[in-house]
């Protein structure tokens, strides 16, 4: 391996790291989030601790997406639909999706507690799942 291939395996390394470190975060806050009694607030934490998690396995995979809706797309083309990753996660990924955009963009929207518990539930799971994957390829 040249040391330029050496230094852009590393970056690459790096860039996961980050994006695994920020899903942690995220999921820190929502439980803070939760904890203090701010559902929505918890549910666009929760949102994005799976988004930053997604991101750390396609930066893996050295892909890149500029929006949210491509990341989305490429969840379900190309780890849904291959097997890679099973069906309730593209689900579970689109229903956190939708529900952080009601809870940021539509005015009185109102989250039950036991829902964003299981969102919390589902979003550490889908970190451990994202982790696997990333350190099995």
């Amino acid at each position: 391996m040249t040391s330029e291939q050496s230094k852009s395996r590393d970056q690459k390394e790096a860039l996961v790291a980050y994006w695994l470190e920020k899903a942690h975060e995220s999921l820190q806050s929502a439980r803070s989030e939760y904890e203090s009694g701010r559902l929505s607030f918890t549910m666009n934490r929760l949102y994005y601790a799976a988004f930053y998690a997604l991101t750390a396995l396609f930066r893996d995979r050295d892909r890149v997406f500029k929006k949210h809706k491509g990341l989305r797309s490429a969840l379900h083309r190309d780890l849904v639909k291959n097997g890679i990753v099973e069906t309730h996660w593209g689900k579970f990924f689109d229903d956190v999706f939708e529900s952080r955009q009601r809870g940021d963009y539509t005015p009185m929207v109102i989250f039950e507690q036991d829902q964003v518990e299981e969102f919390l539930r589902q979003t550490e799971g889908f970190i451990k799942e994202m982790e696997k994957l990333i350190n099995r390829f």
